[in-house]
């Protein structure tokens, strides 16, 4: 991952600001980050949840 950071400079990260502002105009990207932000906690959550199920299945059933 440094490896990468080290390639992007702030002139290009810059750019890429500018090209996203240009594409969405500023009032869309809040409504773009929340839906974002909204993927990343459901993705989160299932594999919360998918690390849980296998010790459930373990437990010897009653």
């Amino acid at each position: 991952m440094t490896h990468f950071l080290g390639i992007v400079g702030p002139w290009q990260i810059i750019l890429i600001v500018a090209l996203v502002l240009f594409l969405f105009g500023g009032k869309k990207i809040p409504e773009l980050m929340r839906g974002l932000g909204g993927g990343v906690k459901e993705f989160k959550k299932a594999m919360k949840d998918d690390d849980e199920a296998p010790a459930k299945k373990d437990e010897p059933e009653a």
